[in-house]
């Protein structure tokens, strides 16, 4: 399938949105993004979704030790 062409607008509305964010490079084997990929397909979530719940989660149980 062709891929629809951004228009300008569409554009600098990504940009701005992604001004929000930084990336972080999380380093794994293949076979681990996989099975992440999979378990949040599963959950109903991205990738990057799922990361960022876990993260969230678990800094939430750190706290209350």
């Amino acid at each position: 399938m062709a891929e629809k062409k951004k228009t300008e607008a569409q554009i600098r509305a990504q940009k701005k949105y992604m001004e929000n964010f930084v990336e972080v490079k999380v380093r794994m084997t293949a076979d681990k993004r996989s099975i992440v990929q999979e378990h949040a397909a599963k959950m109903g979530e991205s990738a990057t979704g799922f990361i960022n719940r876990a993260i969230d989660e678990t800094m939430e149980r750190d706290k209350e030790r």
